[in-house]
């Protein structure tokens, strides 16, 4: 396994150096070395590793749930408003919509397995958007009409509400029968995950205000409430969404304590450079290559007609704003990108052994491949032409 640990690291840091240097996300440089080291082409990985690959992309996506509830500031979705909001949800509920109209016909899925799909590929990537935001901050472009603040605040969010929804279309694709009133176990494990996360981000920033601890004792403290979170989803069979508890159990802290907040978001992003490495690789590793071959056309038929359909939210999101068209096609560009939840969650339905693993995992690689580098440079070769550079305050969405 140590001989294994270090390919993927030195290997993952090579190959994800060389992409950057090249102006592309080096999460791609991390999924093509799982691919080379794994099973399907050099079988460099140790089966160890493999075997416990899907707990280790678990505590990464928990990793980066802690980041995104201490990170988001509640004073960016006020401040864009109405937008901001449907940003959150719109684009990747049309995503999904394309989805289950297209995969059913093209792939030969259920409705079902193209939910789930849909679930995973429909997520915007932070990784790749957020940084390139906070450039556009610095230049000063868009800022007059708060559009970096408001594909930030968007693409954060719209992360945590699809995996909601996947946790939840995988307890109904693992029970015996699915009704109409099984959907009620959506809204109920969203409500109930939101309340506790809040209930204990509370108790947890009167502690650390009380207690003198060590930011990394609670850095500790948090993984292991949030370990605990998931683990109570899987053993309870009341609906609960642990992910989400994680995500709001940060954002409530952030809310009540901001300067802790902070200082803990600097140290998970600290974590995050290893973990980022693991997950990226482990599901570049698990991808099979001949079965991703033989579904690779009509998979990126799919694909692109499912981010037709996400473009097209977008532009609905932003109907009644100040937006020129030019802003708004420039927003569309920008919430192309995927990255991050597709390697977190994309092999979970495979690990669990339903019918759809494998396409769900090739079609979550396939939109990596595609849409990061496509999103990246979109941003950077649109957004002179598109948004307007200026130092005037911001004026906020009606």
């Amino acid at each position: 396994m140590l001989t294994s640990l270090s390919l993927i690291f030195l290997l993952g840091i090579l190959l994800g150096g060389i992409f950057k240097k090249l102006k592309l996300p080096s999460l791609l440089g991390m999924l093509i070395t799982g691919i080379i080291l794994g099973p399907y082409a050099l079988n460099l990985l140790d089966t160890s590793i493999l075997t416990i690959s899907p707990d280790l992309r678990e505590i990464a996506l928990i990793i980066i749930l802690l980041r995104a509830g201490l990170s988001i500031d509640i004073k960016d979705l006020k401040k864009v408003g109405r937008p901001a909001i449907l940003m959150c949800v719109i684009p990747a509920c049309l995503e999904m919509l394309g989805m289950i109209l297209l995969a059913p016909k093209l792939l030969g899925v259920s409705v079902l397995d193209a939910c789930i799909m849909g679930a995973v590929v429909g997520a915007v990537s932070p990784a790749v958007v957020v940084p390139k935001m906070l450039n556009l901050k610095e230049m000063k472009y868009g800022t007059d009409k708060s559009i970096p603040e408001l594909l930030i605040a968007g693409s954060s969010i719209d992360d945590i509400f699809l995996i909601v929804i996947f946790t939840s279309l995988i307890g109904l694709s693992q029970g015996a029968l699915i009704s109409p009133t099984s959907f009620l176990q959506i809204p109920i494990s969203i409500i109930s995950g939101l309340l506790i996360g809040i209930l204990v981000g509370l108790t947890l920033s009167l502690y650390f205000k009380k207690t003198h601890t060590r930011d990394s004792v609670k850095v500790i403290i948090m993984l292991s409430i949030s370990f605990l979170f998931v683990a109570f989803e899987k053993i309870f069979p009341f609906p609960f969404s642990g992910l989400l508890a994680v995500m709001s159990m940060g954002g409530a802290l952030q809310k009540q304590h901001t300067e802790i907040a902070h200082r803990l978001s600097a140290k998970f992003s600290k974590l995050w450079i290893g973990a980022e490495i693991l997950l990226f690789v482990l599901v570049g590793a698990g991808l099979n290559i001949h079965f991703a071959i033989s579904a690779g056309l009509i998979a990126i038929l799919v694909i692109v007609g499912a981010l037709i359909f996400r473009m097209l939210g977008v532009f609905l999101c932003l109907i009644k704003t100040k937006l020129s068209f030019k802003e708004r096609l420039f927003c569309m560009i920008a919430y192309l990108p995927k990255g991050t939840v597709q390697a977190a969650i994309g092999s979970i339905p495979l690990s669990l052994g339903l019918s759809c693993g494998n396409i769900v995992l090739t079609m979550a690689v396939i939109a990596i491949l595609i849409t990061a580098p496509l999103g990246a440079l979109g941003i950077d070769l649109t957004y002179k032409k598109l948004l307007k550079n200026n130092y005037h305050p911001s004026i906020e969405f009606d």
